[in-house]
């Protein structure tokens, strides 16, 4: 009997039916759909737990310092009428730049990121401390829009700025603009100007030593958001004295108060010699006469074995809060007891004394505390009504939320190129990238807040091959991390703790098998690690009550900056990837 045979046009057409269907199908109900390979975590829970805050309870008029806690560094702020509005840097974090709202400068949500696409953010391909460095937010009452200004570093943008009549609905595709440099900030005046500073190489050839920096300005267009052609001049030349070689004047704000003009820069690194220090004049173009009590802002003069140490302190910016009392907010670091700062650069906040000629941060000379007084009239909310917590504090998350939680983030791309929600907890598709590649990864992260904390989760993971592997990660970048998850070899199922790190010569890159360990998968797998100070322990249960150590206890030395270099946090994340290369 002869065969009925299609012809290549109707199997063509078969073949679009079906993909057509199976497509309607799963759009149907795609929280029930389970990628192969993909873990779906059901829950994840951070606690944090510092000495410090034990030892420093708070009475009913207080609040804790920082205000943000954990990788927030650089801040800037702004404020239209009762609120104000915080940003910090985000370098390659997707979505970037953070952006909180207050009523009081104590009790803060965060609202947002600005930079929330691709469009926004191309840091596609950058290692994690490029991209995104010192947003400045301004508020121009003669137009009611917010600006937030910025640099992309080593990115086809550069300094770019976006804009928005409301800071809760969006912002605006990015303007590049016509400048090198980095730290770009604008300033409005109250004839209507506006202008921008920022931070720029010398002339060429005039460059004096290491560090030579100078901070330029600009005439700015507001109608065409580009910086005026032939209008740049250079304000201040190395820092508050040149004939001593400071480094490194960066991260300019420029203020207007009873009728002259503020500069007010950081100096001196972001290390142990950081600080802020301020000029004046009586025109936006200078000349800027440094004030003779320079700096006006840091903690480089104190014992470097002093308890509850806070340091690196600088790169700030102000605002007048409320009873018309200023205060600045500035970055950080509080060591760990081996002075690692694998928390990274958070946002602290001090009231500011501008009585004098020059403001001052009060108490910002002395060693400082972990506490201070509120603004008359308010109320400490923090971790209630949806503002963040601040001290010692757990969150959880189920992933039961339509919209998840703005803490989670991704490097280099969308989260939601591989997360899904499903009835079950959020699903991480992996992608064919492994976490020491500079590429779009799937791996959410919460960021450690704490130097003593556990972060645990329960994921639902069956790998299919030795290339799939999940679990969880704790990161600094891209070379400096430890992965400890699930994988596969032959037709058993391993538990595995790997170290990576980058001893500091180009092109070497150094791995780690720390232990391994054959399990039996019956169901969901809990994961843990925590940490007291420099030391980090990974656990594991398969019973939902017993964990069991994995590794022992290893140290979290390559979590920080003065060890793995770069200018983040350390990271914590929910990972999955198909370009496993770790074998037990």
């Amino acid at each position: 009997m002869k065969k009925n045979k299609l012809s290549p046009e109707k199997w063509m057409l078969t073949i679009i039916f079906v993909l057509s269907f199976a497509a309607v199908v799963c759009g149907q109900d795609n929280t029930k759909v389970k990628a192969t390979n993909s873990p779906v975590f059901l829950e994840a829970t951070y606690q944090g737990n510092d000495k410090i805050y034990q030892e420093n309870p708070l009475e009913t008029d207080e609040f804790y310092n920082p205000i943000l806690q954990g990788c927030y560094p650089d801040p800037s702020i702004t404020r239209k009428g009762d609120d104000y509005f915080l940003v910090t840097s985000s370098f390659v974090m997707f979505p970037g730049v953070p952006i909180f709202h207050s009523k009081d400068l104590v009790n803060w949500k965060q609202i947002g990121h600005v930079l929330e696409s691709k469009s926004q953010l191309r840091i596609a391909n950058l290692g994690i401390s490029r991209g995104v460095y010192a947003p400045a937010i301004r508020y121009n009452p003669h137009n009611d829009t917010f600006y937030m200004i910025t640099t992309q570093v080593a990115g086809d943008l550069g300094n770019m700025v976006v804009k928005t009549k409301d800071p809760f609905k969006g912002w605006s595709e990015p303007y590049k603009l016509n400048f090198n440099g980095i730290d770009p900030s604008l300033f409005f005046d109250d004839d209507g100007k506006a202008y921008v500073v920022h931070n720029d190489a010398p002339d060429p050839g005039k460059e004096l030593y290491e560090g030579h920096r100078v901070i330029k300005i600009w005439e700015y267009d507001l109608e065409n958001d580009q910086v005026i052609e032939g209008t740049d001049k250079i304000v201040v030349d190395g820092g508050v004295d040149i004939t001593k070689k400071p480094i490194w004047i960066e991260a300019p704000h420029l203020y207007k108060k009873d009728g002259r003009y503020y500069l007010m820069c950081a100096e001196g690194g972001t290390g142990g010699w950081h600080s802020e220090v301020i000029f004046a004049s009586d025109n936006p173009y200078g000349p800027f006469i440094p004030a003779e009590n320079n700096p006006i802002l840091t903690q480089r003069y104190f014992p470097a074995d002093r308890a509850n140490k806070v340091d690196w302190a600088g790169h700030a910016d102000l605002v007048l809060g409320p009873n018309d009392q200023y205060y600045g907010v500035f970055l950080a670091v509080r060591p760990n007891e081996k002075q690692r700062v694998n928390t990274g650069r958070e946002t602290f906040i001090l009231p500011v004394d501008w009585s004098g000629d020059f403001p001052v941060f009060v108490n910002g000379l002395i060693p400082m505390e972990p506490k201070l007084k509120m603004p008359e009239g308010t109320e400490n909310l923090t971790g209630k009504d949806g503002f963040l917590p601040s001290g010692n504090f757990t969150f959880t998350d189920h992933f039961s939320s339509e919209k998840l939680d703005y803490r989670w983030i991704g490097l280099r791309g969308p989260r939601e190129d591989f997360i899904a929600k499903t009835e079950n907890g959020l699903q991480i598709n992996p992608f064919e990238v492994n976490i020491t590649e500079v590429k779009p990864a799937s791996i959410l992260f919460y960021r450690q807040q704490h130097n003593t904390f556990s972060f645990s989760t329960v994921m639902d993971y069956i790998p299919e091959s030795e290339k799939d592997m999940a679990g969880l990660v704790c990161l600094q970048n891209e070379k400096s991390n430890y992965v400890f998850g699930i994988t596969k070899k032959g037709s058993e199922y391993y538990i595995l703790l790997q170290r990576n790190e980058w001893p500091g010569r180009v092109g070497e890159h150094k791995s780690m098998h720390i232990a391994s360990k054959k399990i039996e998968i019956n169901g969901a797998v809990k994961l843990q690690v925590k940490a007291d100070g420099d030391d980090y322990e990974f656990a594991y249960s398969t019973n939902g009550t017993d964990y069991v150590n994995l590794g022992g206890t290893v140290s979290g030395d390559i979590l920080s900056t003065d060890v793995a270099g770069g200018f983040t946090g350390a990271l914590i994340g929910l990972y999955a990837t198909t370009a496993n290369d770790l074998q037990p």
